[in-house]
C-alpha cells in the first residue's frame, strides 16, 4: 500500500510544476506532461520516491541516526519547525549559516555559548551588570536562539538531510555532498536533481504540498524511534539471562582458575595445619579413652576382689554354722 494515496497528492497540488520556460532539462524524466504552459509532475514516480525516502528515514532513525530538516523559505518555515519538533529532530528554518556542517566544531561552540548565556540569565547574573551590558547579552541570546535554536540539541553531524526547495538550500546540499551525507529533497521542475541522492519530485511552493510530504517524513522518523525503543526493550529482556549464564559459568570455574598461586599455597598450608591439628586431637582423644578404660578395669577388678572376699567369708561362716550344728547333734546323741 502506498505511503500517500494518489488522491491526497492531487488534492494537495503536488503535481503542479513551474512554467515550461523555467524548467530544468534534468527534470525531464519526472515530468508527465504540460498543460497551459505549466509542467505536470508524474505522481507515480512521486509515490515510489516518497515510499523509498520514507523507508530510508525510518531505518536511519531506527539505527540511532538523526535527520536534519532544512527549509528556510517562508512557505516551509512553520511546517518544518512544527514537524521537526514533533519528531524530535533538529531543524534549520531561518538561514543556513555557511559551514554549519563542514565547520561543525565552530557552530557547536556557538551553541555552547548560547547555553552559557542562558545559564547566566537564569541565575540572575544580568542583574549584577549594567543595563546596557545586560541588553547586549540579551540581544545576543535572541540572535543565537533564532539561528541555532533548532540544532542546539544536535551533538554530532546528522546521518541524513531533508531539504525543501533545492535551489534555495544549495549551500546546505553542497556541504552535505562534501561530507557524504545523503540528501532527501522535494525537487520541483525548475531545480537540478543531480546533487540529490533521493529525489521526491513535487511542488515545493504550495503550503499544502509541503505539509503533506514533510509530515510523512516526520512520521517515518517517529516510526524509526518506536522501532529503536522496541529493540532496546528486547535487549533489556535478554540481558538478565546473559547475566545468569555468566554467573553459572563463574560457578563452574575451579579454584585454580579463580585464585592465584600464592593464594592457593596459603590455602594448602592452612589445610595441612588443619589436618595436623585434627590428628593431634584424635591422638589425645585416644589416649584419654585408654586411660578411662584402665581406670574402669581397675574398678572392676577391685569390685571382683571385694566380692570374692565376701564370698569366702560367707563360706567360712556357713562352715562354722555347720560345725556348731554337728556339735550340738553329737551332744544330743551322747545324752
Amino acid at each position: 500500500m502506498a505511503i500517500v494515496p494518489m488522491k491526497a497528492l492531487l488534492e494537495s497540488g503536488v503535481h503542479f510544476g513551474h512554467r515550461t520556460h523555467k524548467w530544468h532539462p534534468m527534470m525531464k524524466p519526472y515530468i508527465f506532461t504540460e498543460r497551459n504552459s505549466i509542467h505536470i509532475i508524474d505522481l507515480q514516480k512521486t509515490v515510489k520516491a516518497l515510499e523509498q525516502s520514507y523507508n530510508l528515514v525510518r531505518d536511519t532513525v531506527a539505527d540511532g541516526g538523526t535527520v536534519l530538516f532544512v527549509g528556510t523559505k517562508r512557505q516551509a518555515q512553520e511546517t518544518i519547525q512544527s514537524e521537526a519538533i514533533r519528531s524530535d529532530m533538529p531543524y534549520v528554518t531561518v538561514r543556513w549559516l555557511g559551514g554549519m556542517l563542514t565547520n561543525w566544531r565552530t557552530i557547536r561552540q556557538r551553541v555552547n555559548e548560547l547555553e552559557r548565556l542562558e545559564r547566566m540569565r537564569d541565575k540572575g547574573d544580568f542583574e549584577r551588570i549594567t543595563k546596557k551590558e545586560a541588553l547586549i547579552l540579551s540581544r545576543q541570546i535572541e540572535r543565537l536562539e533564532m539561528r541555532l535554536g533548532g540544532i542546539r540539541h544536535m551533538n554530532k553531524l546528522p546521518e541524513l538531510l531533508f531539504v525543501v526547495d533545492v535551489r534555495r538550500e544549495a549551500t546546505a546540499i553542497h556541504e552535505a555532498n562534501l561530507l557524504n551525507i545523503p540528501v532527501v529533497a522535494m525537487v520541483d521542475t525548475n531545480c537540478d536533481p543531480r546533487d540529490i541522492d533521493y529525489v521526491i519530485p513535487s511542488n515545493d511552493d504550495a503550503i499544502r504540498a509541503i505539509k503533506l510530504l514533510v509530515g510523512k517524513i516526520a512520521d517515518a522518523a517517529l516510526e524509526g524511534k518506536a522501532m529503536r525503543k522496541e529493540v532496546a526493550d528486547e535487549e533489556l529482556a535478554v540481558e538478565p539471562s546473559r547475566s545468569e549464564q555468566r554467573m553459572a559459568d563463574d560457578q563452574e570455574l575451579s579454584d585454580e582458575d579463580l585464585l592465584g598461586e600464592a593464594t592457593l599455597a596459603k590455602i594448602s598450608r592452612s589445610a595441612a595445619a588443619d589436618v595436623e591439628g585434627d590428628v593431634l586431637n584424635v591422638t589425645e582423644e585416644a589416649e584419654e579413652d585408654e586411660a578411662a578404660e584402665e581406670v574402669e578395669e581397675a574398678e572392676v577388678a577391685e569390685v571382683a576382689e571385694v566380692a570374692e572376699v565376701a564370698e569366702v567369708a560367707e563360706v567360712a561362716e556357713v562352715a562354722e554354722n555347720i560345725e556348731e550344728v554337728e556339735e550340738e547333734t553329737g551332744d544330743e546323741d551322747e545324752k
